[in-house]
């Protein structure tokens, strides 16, 4: 790719981003059709890979190399792949191929594609494509948010003791130990909570109000990228604790009016901390 050409729109990017996360998403459906068996673990033995997420992230390289050569890629399975480092102006693709991969390995309804355009270090489009349902999560930069093409916006709730809270868990027994203890400090002050297993469509659970905000520690970028974009076209205030960005120490996801007393409760619970 010509460096020197003009960067893409963002409805370009998300014009390709959605084209390859669908091929992507059939490719995982029918995978999981035939069936699927762990290919290897990450962290513990609970965090699992599959042949699909292996599978379904080099057919996406495979992809992007074809549409946008030279475009750096960070995958959750391959890291930065062949691609080689990104160019701090230029464009960089950000995919989990499958988000949620223990619902996938299960049978059950929540996983995802996800993929999203970076450039200059902003990520600028992205979609999350449930591999099951076909529902389809989109947004760019300053463009609104989307599901399958009906704009979206989040809940309206201020009153943090009515609000239906998403969250999830990691991996590692001792760090799900901690989240739980959180859990219980937090659940008697909120409507309820719910754990779907797949942080990717959490955030756009919240984005179109299907819950009323969000918090996870333990996010990385894949996890993060298209549905934080997603949440925060639609509306939702995305960030961490104490200031800092949403990141592996915490994101929280949730309306300006709900932010605050969701975010100082969390502070209180120590929820960043623990392993």
């Amino acid at each position: 790719m010509d460096r020197s050409a003009p960067s893409p729109s963002p409805r370009e990017l998300l014009e390709i981003a959605v084209d390859v996360a669908r091929d992507a998403a059939a490719t995982a459906y029918r995978m999981r059709a035939e069936g699927v068996s762990v290919a290897a673990t990450k962290s513990t033995a609970t965090d699992v890979v599959t042949a699909a997420d292996r599978a379904v992230e080099r057919q996406v390289l495979d992809a992007l190399g074809r549409l946008r050569p030279g475009d750096a890629v960070l995958g959750e399975e391959y890291g930065e792949g062949d691609t080689g480092p990104a160019d701090p102006d230029g464009v960089r693709w950000i995919v989990d191929p499958i988000d949620g991969t223990v619902n996938y390995l299960y049978g059950l309804p929540n996983s995802a594609v996800s993929l999203a355009a970076e450039v200059a270090g902003e990520v600028v489009a992205g979609v999350v494509r449930n591999i099951n349902t076909g529902e389809e999560w989109t947004a760019t930069r300053g463009g609104g948010a989307y599901r399958d093409g009906v704009s979206l916006r989040c809940s309206t709730e201020t009153d943090l003791e009515q609000a239906l809270v998403a969250t999830g868990f990691g991996y590692d027994a001792k760090r799900r130990l901690h989240q739980a203890r959180v859990v219980t400090g937090l659940i008697e002050q909120v409507r309820d909570i719910r754990r779907f297993g797949a942080a990717a469509i959490d955030l756009c659970l919240a984005a179109e109000g299907r819950v009323d905000a969000y918090y996870e520690k333990g996010l990385n970028a894949w996890d993060l990228a298209a549905g934080g974009l997603v949440a925060t076209e639609a509306g939702l205030r995305v960030g961490g604790l104490a200031g800092r960005a949403a990141g592996p120490d915490l994101v929280v996801a949730a309306p300006p009016a709900l932010f605050g007393p969701l975010h100082d409760r969390l502070v209180e619970l120590d929820a960043a901390g623990g392993p």
